[in-house]
């Protein structure tokens, strides 16, 4: 009978862990019922940032927020972005943007402007918000803000890169020697890269001494119109004193703003010479890789446990694991 009793215990056990499970969570020894809804899940899945408009002073980003969404409709959705500076840690722009309500398993995009300083670098931040509840964020990176040009300081001409023999984009010959005066002739290469032939442009030429850094002369050369994919070579006179090492340095303008820049060296002196300091040319935007907190996408291949959704690890086939424990406990103590 020992064998019997330990049996019917065991099925009682059982009975009273399923009431227990069935009371402590609702529907845990029950399947899904049809058409039963999940709730609201949301991620963002990425960001895409790319320039807009830029003036002066600031510069506009375009923010594109992938919105990943699984489960049922999500309502009173709203988007908060933010700018802050790599160096300084402080946040520069914050905007906040209502999204329409959002349906089915699927990604929306949510785009909206920045507007930030125009220098240094920023992680924009994006937080997903439901009923004022945080749900998910992500961020990235962005750098070299400052090399975006305002629109009115565009121009498809460049200071000629000769990559092949490292020749300098700034020549210059000794026109003639007279008093203790050397009269250089100065020369660039600018190139067009563009489709058309940009107008306004003026060339700063200045011979500039290379210990003291004093201007020893200078001159203004209008370059003119340069048909696409072409190059210009504006040349102009400067009369300096002879002896010295030199600093020749050409500056693009454009109505008014400066739009490019190089430099060469003039070696006069006999008993030594210089070299131009390296040049570094800002490459342009740049953004990082995406960045996602732990809040990040929601789970697709099953929704998070609630009361309204069956619990995965509770349903009937706990009873029958229960109660095939206690036949084998039953068949020890007999054995």
């Amino acid at each position: 009978m020992v064998p019997e009793r330990l049996l019917l215990g065991g099925a009682a056990a059982v009975v009273v862990v399923s009431a227990v499970a069935a009371v402590a969570v609702p529907g845990a020894i029950s399947p899904d019922e049809p058409g039963q809804v999940r709730p609201a899940a949301l991620g963002v899945a990425d960001l895409y940032i790319a320039p807009g408009p830029v003036s002066g002073d600031e510069a506009t980003l375009a923010v594109e927020t992938r919105i990943d969404h699984r489960g049922g409709p999500a309502e009173n959705v709203t988007l908060l972005l933010r700018a802050v500076g790599l160096e300084s840690g402080l946040v520069e722009t914050t905007r906040e943007v209502d999204v329409a309500p959002i349906a089915g398993d699927r990604e929306v995009a949510v785009v909206e402007n920045l507007t930030v300083p125009r220098e240094g670098g920023y992680r924009i931040e994006a937080v997903a918000y439901v009923d004022g509840e945080r749900r998910a964020s992500g961020s990235k990176s962005v750098r070299g803000v400052g090399s975006l040009q305002p629109e009115y300081a565009r121009t498809t001409v460049r200071f000629h890169r000769f990559s092949r023999t490292d020749q300098p984009s700034i020549e210059y010959s000794i026109a003639g020697v007279s008093d203790d005066r050397a009269t250089l002739r100065v020369r660039t290469f600018l190139t067009n890269a563009g489709g058309e032939a940009p107008d306004g442009l003026r060339l700063a030429l200045t011979a500039r001494q290379a210990e003291s850094g004093i201007v020893a002369d200078e001159a203004d050369v209008e370059v003119g119109s340069i048909a696409p994919g072409r190059t210009a070579t504006p040349e102009a006179e400067i009369v300096v004193p002879d002896g010295y090492n030199y600093y020749l340095d050409a500056v693009l303008w454009k109505d008014g703003v400066i739009v490019g820049s190089a430099r060469s060296v003039a070696n006069l002196d006999p008993q030594e010479t210089i070299s131009a300091n390296v040049t570094t040319r800002d490459v342009g935007l740049e953004v990082s890789d995406f960045e996602r907190d732990g809040e990040g996408a929601p789970e697709r291949e099953r929704p998070a446990a609630t009361e309204s959704a069956g619990q995965p690890g509770f349903t009937a086939a706990l009873g029958v694991v229960a109660l095939f424990g206690a036949v084998l406990l039953a068949r020890r103590w007999s054995a």
